[in-house]
C-alpha cells in the first residue's frame, strides 16, 4: 500500500483550474520530486493536498485512509507537514518558539526535547541562534528553520515548496544535503522545486507538470537524460 496516492486530483479557484485530474503515489520512504514551470499547478497541488485550498474533485489516500476533504488541522495530525513557499515562519517569535510552535499538537515531552536535538543536529545555526527573533534570519536561516519547525511535528510525509528559492548556491547545497538526510533517515519527502537538475539528482523518481496535468513520469535517473526534460527545464 502507498503512503500517498492522488486520484483525478483535480483543484480550481477564482475560476481557475489550477490542477486537471493529476495521478500520482508515494510508496513508504521514497524522495519524489515535482518540477515544472512556474505557474503549472505544482504549489497549488501542495496546498489542497494540506486542506489549505478545497478540492474540486478526485481523492486524496494517505495511508490507505481518504483524507480529501478533511479540515487542514487533521491532516497535519495524520503525519503531513508542509514547508511553505516562502517559508512562513513566524517573525517576531524567536527561533525557539517558532520550532516549539512545530510540536504544538503534540504531549510526548521527551521526543519533543530529542526531535529538537535531532534538529538542532541537522542544523547547528538554529542552536546558535535560538533566541534569535526568526524574522532576523538569513533567508538560509529561515529555511533552515521552516524545515526544523516542520520536523517537529515528526511527518510521515515531509512537502517542500521551493526550499531552495533565492539562496546563494552554498546554501542551496546545504539545504538539498539536509533534504537528502532527512529522506535518509526515513521520512517520506516530496519536493517541488524549481531547481529541477538538483531535485533529480537527489530523488529516486520524478513527476513532470505542465498547464496542471502530469505530463510525465520515470524514475529521476532517467528523467536527467530524458531529452525532453533536459531541453525544457535544465536548460540543455
Amino acid at each position: 500500500m502507498s503512503l500517498l496516492e492522488l486520484k483525478q486530483f483535480a483543484v480550481s479557484y477564482g475560476g481557475i483550474k489550477a490542477v486537471k485530474g493529476v495521478d500520482l503515489q508515494i510508496e513508504r520512504g521514497e524522495l519524489v520530486c515535482l518540477i515544472g514551470a512556474n505557474g503549472a499547478g505544482k504549489s497549488t497541488l501542495l496546498k489542497a493536498l494540506c486542506g489549505l485550498l478545497p478540492v474540486a474533485h478526485g481523492s486524496v489516500l494517505y495511508d490507505g485512509k481518504a483524507i480529501t476533504h478533511q479540515p487542514a488541522h487533521l491532516i497535519a495530525r495524520c503525519g503531513l507537514a508542509l514547508v511553505p513557499e516562502g517559508r512562513g515562519i513566524f517573525g517576531r517569535m524567536s527561533v525557539g518558539e517558532n520550532l516549539d510552535m512545530g510540536g504544538y499538537s503534540r504531549t510526548d515531552r521527551a521526543g519533543i526535547k530529542n526531535d529538537l536535538e535531532r534538529v538542532f543536529a541537522l542544523f547547528p545555526r538554529l542552536a546558535e541562534r535560538c533566541k534569535q527573533q526568526a524574522g532576523t534570519l538569513s533567508g538560509g536561516e529561515q529555511q533552515m528553520l521552516a524545515m526544523g519547525r516542520a520536523l517537529m511535528s515528526q511527518p510521515r510525509l515531509l512537502l517542500l515548496d521551493e526550499p531552495s528559492m533565492g539562496l546563494a548556491p552554498l546554501m542551496v547545497e546545504k539545504i538539498f544535503t539536509t533534504i537528502r538526510a532527512i529522506a535518509q533517515e526515513g521520512v517520506t519527502i516530496l519536493l517541488v522545486e524549481q531547481n529541477a537538475k538538483r531535485a533529480l539528482e537527489i530523488s529516486q523518481r520524478g513527476y513532470v507538470m505542465e498547464s496542471g496535468t502530469i505530463a510525465l513520469t520515470d524514475a529521476a535517473e532517467k528523467l536527467l537524460t530524458n531529452a525532453q526534460v533536459r531541453h525544457a527545464y535544465l536548460g540543455e
